[in-house]
């Protein structure tokens, strides 16, 4: 083996001036605020100016992401994931907005000190691994900590390979990347992510040149690193792997969806999604609150955020019965909408706590309904279900509605 380091090895590669020394102690530098998050942007822009014009990718993003949480990012090409995670890892700036992550505003940081402070608090996995050819997997893996002067010289080996051990790759850390597979390639990037122990990971289309078991294998690495604290960021075309992650923000023409109405409405595209995004309204009602009242014209359509509403039904001989409890993620108020008649039962916050919605007013809620048929169609086909529950338990008959018309 080559008695040259591998940051030494791979000198030649990095342009003057890299940053490899004036790095104290291996430890993390990254100070977690009192809560649980550890990403904030806010009001985050991005223009980009060209000859041709100006194209703006991102347009005022606002998230959090929390200690120890998984975070999909998906959206078509174009819609700004990638441009969003160079924000988070500095690669690029603003062009106005914030982004802090834990005591460190990121984007106010120099060159120098950026390079520092990512190398000791963010591992990045690249799609095409970018693991460097004349270098084994050990030595990959070894590379950040040479450059970082993290951990002592001699413990920089025995942590690679425990590294690599853990991605499953403890039989190969001698082999160099071209005598290895695609799988085994992005599992040594993973390695090398976190050679400093950073607390994010920033994987950007991490299993988009992989075959399904490999990608199988990377997703249960991340599903390990979670358990162990981990906070991971991860952009992917990929709906199904998308789903594996506690949380999932949508953007969409450099915007971020909002989650309950991507949940509720699902066969919206993306651009009516956004529309709704823009044009919910949030409402809170108190413990026992009446929200809707059987007969009434309904005016919106309703989306439960938190708590919960139950659903009462006046039958024709005065008495009051429970239909069924609402909770998060569910709706209510399409019937009336679609099917033209009045409101068929009563909603009512429940009596232990407050409930909070999202309302979208009845000319927003029925042209979208107009734009996407399929979604019209299932939404007409619930609330059929709805009008024929109730009219079994004594309420309005299906004939005073129009959903059969």
């Amino acid at each position: 083996m080559n008695t040259q380091s591998p940051a030494h090895r791979a000198s030649n590669l990095l342009p003057t001036g890299h940053p490899t020394s004036n790095i104290q102690h291996p430890t993390s530098n990254i100070q977690y605020p009192t809560s649980n998050t550890l990403i904030q942007m806010r009001q985050i822009v991005k223009t980009f100016r060209s000859a041709a014009g100006e194209f703006t990718a991102l347009k005022g993003i606002n998230a959090d992401f929390h200690r120890g949480e998984f975070v999909s990012v998906v959206g078509r090409s174009g819609s700004g994931k990638s441009t969003l995670v160079n924000m988070l890892t500095g690669i690029d700036r603003p062009t106005s907005g914030e982004v802090k992550i834990g005591d460190t505003y990121v984007h106010r940081l120099s060159e120098s000190n950026m390079a520092k402070w990512r190398g000791r608090n963010l591992g990045i996995v690249f799609q095409f691994y970018q693991l460097l050819p004349m270098l084994s997997l050990l030595e990959n893996v070894m590379l950040p900590m040479d450059f970082c002067e993290m951990y002592a010289p001699n413990e920089r080996q025995a942590r690679a390979i425990k590294l690599l051990q853990l991605v499953g790759l403890g039989q190969v850390v001698r082999a160099m990347p071209a005598a290895v597979s695609g799988g085994q390639q992005q599992s040594a990037a993973i390695a090398r992510a976190l050679a400093n122990d950073p607390p994010i990971i920033v994987a950007d289309e991490p299993t988009g040149n992989l075959g399904s078991r490999a990608a199988g294998t990377v997703m249960q690495i991340f599903d390990s690193l979670v358990q162990q604290g981990k906070t991971i960021v991860m952009v992917t075309h990929d709906t199904g792997l998308a789903q594996r992650a506690s949380r999932t923000l949508l953007l969409a023409d450099g915007e971020i969806v909002s989650q309950t109405i991507a949940s509720a409405l699902p066969l919206l595209t993306h651009q009516q999604m956004l529309q709704a995004t823009h044009n919910q309204q949030p409402r809170q009602f108190e413990p026992g609150a009446t929200i809707i009242r059987q007969g009434d014209t309904g005016d919106y359509f309703y989306i439960i955020t938190r708590g919960y509403v139950d659903v009462t039904l006046q039958q024709a001989a005065g008495r009051e019965i429970t239909v069924t409890r609402l909770g998060p993620g569910q709706y209510f108020g399409e019937v009336a909408l679609l099917c033209g008649g009045r409101t068929i039962a009563n909603v009512k916050a429940a009596p232990q706590t407050p409930v909070k919605v999202v309302i979208l007013e009845r000319e927003i809620f029925t042209g979208l309904m107009d734009q996407a048929q399929a979604a019209r169609q299932a939404m007409t086909r619930v609330a059929r279900d709805r009008l024929a529950e109730n009219a079994a338990l004594g309420g309005p008959a299906e004939k005073e509605n129009n959903c059969y018309a």
